[in-house]
């Protein structure tokens, strides 16, 4: 069986939805394939930040903000080695892209200082709420969403992308794109393969992710001639409980918030104000892996009821958290030499005094905060793991979100957004920039398809 539609998206995550709301309202038909019985992916396991500048939530919060800051910190923590032609197209579209989401019926419920920003603007939502309504709007508009329905390839006609066979209810289809393809299939952190073949390094980390995140969406481009990028930079990401699954992300970043890291030795061997995947490298190198957050009551009052990253009280209540009236008592209950956690403590706190920490650290997270000392008890501790939970490394795109071979030249038909791309993040990871870009880059991608001029004659 064979139908024909202007555009066919390949997954239904952040990326994939909103390139469809775009598309189906724009009057195109529009045919979303998700091989998952669910949408969302693993925009649903996501630490509900988005990355925005400039915003109406930030205004009224009184947080002043602009694009060009926002651009500068995200080339900043990718080290200068992500695209700046994507960074700059993220920042010139993103307040147009809040405010679209907004206009979908998405909801931000706060904005907070994040990794990596110089100001506070990650906009916080709920993942499940996002992710509803824009299917909802979605069919409403038109657009058709299977799930269950796997690709398994594609295929040129005239030397451009456009034929999708699919796997529905146990049939065989083919499906047809007048105008164009666009893959938003995630990543591959669930891919012990290409895990092994491009992030050796990152052997012990928890494997979390999305289930379906097994870098399908990367084969089916490369086989149509996609160039991938970022994949030396692969990293995980700091601050899970050992016992964290994806059912459970038992995670928690008291370091921003005034915590510090150390190894089973009791010494701080990072500045934690870094990108939490930074710290993910650092404690990989440390002895068996073992790291811990260690903060006070101070930090602790600063947790988030319900946040994915600071909810630190629930983590309490659960038992993974351990607690006690003075340091040398959290040493013990923990494992680590009582004398060198005292001392660690003692250095850290004399630092804030005289602004001169060994490794560094001068604020909570980037350059935002003011550090505070751990002394008030009682004091808290828990043990903190890497796990793989995004790749953020694919397939090479430009600014429209054409997919490019080699040589930089775009391959008819064939568009990407979302975690199967590579080029945005660069060496390091920016909070809230990973759902920002599927939403921005999805929209650009369902746009430019929509602007295709090809025609169902030119199919056959």
């Amino acid at each position: 069986m064979k139908a024909v539609v202007d555009m066919v998206i390949i997954g239904a995550g952040m990326a994939g939805l909103c390139a469809s709301v775009e598309a189906a309202a724009a009057g195109a038909n529009v045919i979303v394939l998700e091989k998952q019985p669910n949408i969302g992916g693993s925009s649903l396991l996501s630490g509900c930040f988005m990355a925005f500048a400039g915003t109406e939530l930030q205004e009224k919060l009184g947080i002043t903000d602009s694009v060009e800051s926002l651009i500068q910190d995200m080339l900043h923590v990718g080290q200068y080695k992500n695209d700046r032609a994507l960074i700059e197209t993220y920042g010139h579209h993103q307040l147009d892209t809040y405010n679209w989401l907004v206009e979908q019926g998405v909801q931000f419920k706060d904005c907070q200082a994040v990794s990596g920003h110089t100001n506070p603007r990650g906009h916080t939502i709920t993942p499940h709420q996002a992710m509803d309504i824009l299917k909802k709007r979605a069919i409403e508009h038109g657009a058709t969403i299977y799930t269950d329905a796997l690709v398994t390839r594609l295929e040129k006609i005239n030397e451009r992308v456009a034929r999708v066979y699919v796997t529905y209810e146990g049939h065989s289809f083919v499906v047809e794109a007048r105008k164009g393809i666009i893959i938003t299939s995630g990543g591959f952190s669930r891919s012990e393969e290409l895990l092994e073949q491009f992030a050796p390094g990152l052997t012990n980390t928890i494997r979390l992710g999305g289930a379906g995140n097994i870098g399908d969406g990367i084969r089916l481009a490369c086989d149509q001639g996609a160039w991938l990028r970022d994949t030396p930079y692969l990293k995980g990401t700091y601050g899970f409980h050992p016992s964290s699954t994806n059912d459970n992300k038992r995670q928690a970043h008291t370091f921003y918030k005034g915590g510090i890291i150390v190894n089973e030795q009791g010494d701080r061997f990072v500045n934690e104000s870094i990108s939490y995947k930074l710290l993910g490298d650092a404690a990989l190198q440390q002895s068996n892996q073992c790291t811990f957050q260690i903060w006070d009551q101070t930090v602790m009052d600063k947790g988030v009821k319900g946040d994915a990253l600071y909810d630190f009280a629930s983590l309490y209540e659960i038992g993974l958290i351990e607690q006690a009236e003075s340091i040398e008592a959290l040493a013990m209950i923990i494992g680590v030499p009582p004398i060198s956690l005292q001392q660690t403590v003692s250095d850290y706190n004399n630092a804030i005094d005289t602004s001169n920490d060994k490794l560094g650290r001068t604020t909570l997270s980037h350059t935002f905060g003011n550090l505070t000392k751990i002394r008030t008890a009682p004091f808290y501790a828990m043990r903190t793991s890497t796990a793989m939970l995004a790749t953020y490394a694919g397939v090479t795109v430009n600014e429209k979100a054409e997919v490019l071979n080699p040589y930089s030249e775009s391959i008819p038909g064939l568009f990407a957004a979302g975690e199967v791309v590579g080029g945005f993040h660069g060496a390091g990871y920016m909070t809230g920039s990973s759902l920002g870009k599927a939403a921005i880059f999805g929209r650009i991608a369902a746009k430019q398809v929509i602007q295709q001029s090809y025609t169902e004659e030119a199919l056959v």
